[in-house]
């Protein structure tokens, strides 16, 4: 990996009130080639923006994790839920103006579904049937 001995970023794509937060906490980086780690989403900001955002994000080596507020994991839901790898994980956040639903985070979705899974194994496994 790219980022050995240096560490790994966290990527942020939000409202202006959250990228701030995290740029506050020492979250944002601007490579050598004027990339940035965030994206602050604004109501000029547009679907392809956004898309582009997090496409660059999961694809860069050196981004370990993509915070994306749930808002902007709305716009661009069918990639998010598409989106299958570990590394970066992403992560849907709330924001403050907007409320956070579970039943649209595509990580708990997998999740539960796991969950559901495992629980229909164990049943059949100690029921015996099959």
């Amino acid at each position: 990996m790219a980022t050995e001995g240096k560490g790994a970023l966290i990527s942020v794509i939000g409202d202006e009130d959250t990228v701030t937060g995290f740029l506050l906490a020492g979250v944002g980086e601007v490579d050598v080639r004027r990339r940035t780690n965030y994206l602050v989403v604004g109501d000029k900001t547009t679907t392809k923006q956004i898309e582009e955002a997090f496409k660059e994000m999961t694809s860069r080596e050196d981004v370990a994790v993509v915070l994306i507020s749930q808002f902007a994991a709305d716009s661009i839901r069918y990639l998010v839920n598409e989106y299958d790898k570990p590394i970066p994980a992403v992560l849907e956040i709330p924001s403050k103006d907007r409320p956070y639903d579970a039943t649209k985070d595509s990580v708990l979705q997998r999740v539960h579904h796991l969950m559901g899974a495992e629980d229909a194994a164990a049943t059949t496994t100690a029921t015996g049937a099959r």
